[in-house]
């Protein structure tokens, strides 16, 4: 018996969404809707939890905590820097005041420029943290979000980056985590 026959169709999904967030326009987004009860199943023997975002237009894998709130350490965490943090969490406040605030011409996506958000960025920071050297190299840290995958490029023109803030983010950094950031760095600030 060849290992072809093993193969599922569904198979190329699971093996996206291992490799990270498969988007509505994937190629396997249809087999990621059609098949979710046996990917779920057959993810979840190494410990893994599909998500799928059907308004939002993504899915995704999470690990599942175990009882003691740890994981199987299935998937890698990547340490991300407490500059590219702040781009990202106001990325995520940005997106929430959008949906919190809807009009009727507004679209489903938030787009942004790098510009918008430098300034949003300057508006976040305390009055008493070093923004010099922050905003010398904001550029490298939101190309760190952009990597991340948390923002998407849709155009350029000039030195105007033009992007989407990807809604997965929202699954990433909660309200409660937003908090709790926001109270690190005003304590952050105040001990510098």
């Amino acid at each position: 018996m060849s290992a072809e026959n093993n193969i599922k169709p569904y198979s190329k999904a699971i093996v996206r969404l291992l490799k990270g967030t498969a988007e509505r326009n994937s190629n396997v987004w249809n087999d990621i809707i059609a098949y979710q009860f046996e990917i779920q199943e057959y993810i979840s023997t190494i410990g893994l939890e599909l998500i799928i975002k059907k308004d939002e237009g993504f899915a995704f894998v999470k690990q599942i905590e175990l009882d003691d709130n740890s994981t199987l350490n299935l998937v890698s965490r990547r340490q991300i820097g407490f500059e590219t943090s702040i781009v990202l969490v106001v990325l995520r406040q940005i997106l929430e005041d959008f949906d919190s605030n809807p009009t009727e011409t507004q679209s489903f996506e938030k787009f942004i420029t790098n510009t918008e958000i430098k300034e949003e960025i300057e508006l976040f920071l305390p009055e008493k943290y070093n923004k010099v050297k922050f905003i010398k190299d904001l550029d490298r840290y939101i190309n760190s979000a952009k990597e991340l995958g948390y923002l998407i490029e849709k155009s350029q023109k000039d030195n105007e980056i033009r992007y989407q803030i990807h809604r997965i983010i929202k699954e990433k950094i909660t309200l409660d985590d937003l908090q709790e950031f926001k109270n690190k760095l005003q304590e952050y600030v105040q001990f510098v």
